[in-house]
């Protein structure tokens, strides 16, 4: 046990907790001791109370993330939010709740982290003396718009601040919560400021809601891509991940569903599995999908190279081999077909117009006030 709460040993009635995608709550790697879920017969039958989501607030030191991989196209982001209540269970992220002493489990979607003094962080950090303006990208490790977004509002106090000083953003998300901020969204990007993204991972009303119970429903998606563009906001879909068995057969129906609903790029990136992502992501299948199991895993194996995960730059988002290679070359010819991807400054948004703040006490506000 931490400050936190209970691990899973004191969890009981893990498997299928009604409104959560893991089926465990197993310990993180750093811990001294392991826990793991044992039937015995006894009390090990499906609980049907809701998990309660716990919300911890978090004294941020800084708030801008720096990052130096070749596979994305942005060098900094900002993550307002600690684990995701969404909760799809394919996330990339849910082992960075093991730096917390936490399961990648069960927890990483019902105890969240708030930053409520992101907004004051990124005023001071953008306003350092030598700091050089770049795209910000918000949502690459946790939603911005996930459901608690929608009464501690962080993700839009740090949008009022980037759009005070005029400093691009990038912004990815699954939920139509993001239309809530279209007083905010539409004069940036009419300065060239911001690109919203948004993920369709499947048209399947019960998949989704399966594989991310907390995340908007397919057609809410494209309605958000439909109400950014047609409000000026440049829109990117994604199509992520793709799991190969389970939704890599709707790339043509999602593709051309995001195309309609006026996104001008589309993108996609085959499911990453990292430490503890692997068997968390293997009993899901086996609670969800126990016929689908091992032609998801197998397939998905021989797309990196024999292994559930390849973390190699410029492997780990397409994979290897026959199968990655015709996945590709459905992709693009889908790109023709719906004149997607035609622009080749795609993610290029303004710098120049940035502001840097003058904020009160410092060296520049008193220069300020000498001029």
């Amino acid at each position: 046990m931490n400050e936190y709460g209970q691990k899973s040993a004191t969890l009981k009635g893990a498997l299928n907790v009604r409104g959560r995608a893991a089926t465990s709550n197993g310990s993180g790697r750093f811990e001294q001791y392991g826990y793991e879920r044992h039937d015995d017969g006894w009390d090990m039958a499906e609980d049907e109370t809701p998990l309660r989501t716990e919300v911890f607030e978090e004294n941020a030191r800084h708030i801008i993330t720096k990052n130096t991989s070749p596979d994305v196209p942005f060098d900094r982001s900002i993550n307002a939010y600690r684990g995701c209540e969404h909760g799809c269970i394919y996330c990339f992220a849910r082992p960075t709740h093991t730096y917390m002493g936490l399961s990648a489990g069960l927890d990483f979607e019902s105890k969240l982290f708030a930053k409520p003094n992101a907004a004051e962080l990124l005023e001071k950090e953008i306003a350092r003396e030598g700091y050089e303006p770049k795209p910000i990208a918000m949502g690459t490790n946790t939603d911005p718009y996930q459901p608690i977004e929608r009464e501690r509002e962080i993700t839009r106090s740090i949008l009022e601040v980037l759009n005070k000083y005029n400093h691009p953003c990038t912004i990815l998300t699954k939920s139509r919560l993001i239309v809530r901020d279209l007083d905010i969204l539409a004069p940036m990007a009419k300065k060239g400021l911001v690109k919203a993204g948004l993920s369709v991972t499947t048209l399947d009303r019960k998949l989704s809601r399966t594989m991310e119970p907390r995340a908007s429903m397919p057609q809410r998606r494209l309605d958000a891509i439909r109400l950014l563009s047609d409000a000026g906001v440049p829109t990117i879909a994604m199509f992520a991940p793709v799991i190969p068995a389970l939704n890599d057969h709707e790339m043509e129906q999602v593709i051309a569903a995001v195309a309609h609903a006026g996104a001008k790029d589309v993108g996609y990136i085959l499911m990453r599995l990292p430490l503890e992502l692997t068997s968390l992501f293997e009993e899901w299948l086996k609670a969800n999908f126990p016929n689908r199991k091992d032609r998801v895993m197998n397939r998905l194996k021989a797309m990196r190279g024999g292994k559930t995960n390849d973390p190699r730059f410029k492997h780990r988002m397409t994979g290897k081999g026959a199968e990655a290679d015709l996945m590709r070359v459905r992709f693009a010819a889908l790109c023709r077909k719906h004149k997607l991807n035609k622009r080749e400054d795609t993610f290029k948004l303004v710098t120049e117009t940035f502001q840097r703040p003058i904020l009160k006490g410092s060296q520049y506000s008193l220069l300020d006030a000498l001029k």
